[in-house]
C-alpha cells in the first residue's frame, strides 16, 4: 500500500517500491481492492523481497522507510549507498485474525496511517534540510499515532 500511495502522491517526484523480509508471492486482495477504490494506481504492484534492493545492479534508494510492527533494525537487511532510514511502525493488517470485518477494518485502518505519513513526507523541504535532519523528520513522522 506504501508504494502505491508515494508513487500516486508523490507528484512524480518519488519512485517508491515496496519489498519484505518474507513475501508471499502476492499482493492482498483487499490492499488492491482498497487502493483501487480510493482511487491509487496499482497496475504493476507485486510481492517482492527485499533482496531485490540489496544485491548488485538494484535501484539507488534514497530513503528506506521500514513499516513492520516490531523492532525493524534487527531483521533489516543493510542496504547500498547512504540511504536515510527510519522506522514507521504499522500493524500488518494481512495478519490480522478474526471476522473478514475485523480484516477490513484493519486493512482501512493502515490505509489511513499511512496515507496520512506519506502525504508528511510529500510536504519535507528535501532540497534545503540536510540528510541527519531528514532522518529526523523521518522519525517524527513515524512516531505519530493518529
Amino acid at each position: 500500500m506504501a508504494e502505491s500511495l508515494l508513487n500516486s502522491l508523490g507528484g512524480g517526484r518519488f519512485r517508491a517500491y515496496s519489498a519484505g523480509s518474507r513475501p508471499v508471492g502476492r499482493v492482498h486482495p483487499l490492499a488492491i481492492e482498497l487502493l483501487n477504490k480510493h482511487g491509487y494506481e496499482t497496475a504493476g504492484a507485486r510481492s517482492k523481497s527485499w533482496s531485490e534492493f540489496t544485491a548488485r545492479g538494484a535501484p539507488r534508494l534514497d530513503y528506506v522507510i521500514t513499516l513492520c510492527d516490531g523492532d525493524s533494525e534487527r531483521e533489516c537487511p543493510a542496504f547500498p549507498g547512504r540511504a536515510v532510514r527510519a522506522h514507521w511502525p504499522i500493524a500488518d493488517p494481512a495478519a490480522t485474525s478474526g471476522s473478514a470485518d475485523a480484516t477490513r477494518a484493519a486493512f482501512l485502518e493502515a490505509l489511513g496511517m499511512l496515507r496520512r505519513r506519506v502525504q508528511r513526507f510529500t510536504g519535507l523541504p528535501f532540497e534545503s534540510v540536510d540528510p541527519a535532519a531528514l532522518g529526523n523528520l523521518l522519525h517524527e513522522i513515524g512516531a505519530e499515532t493518529a
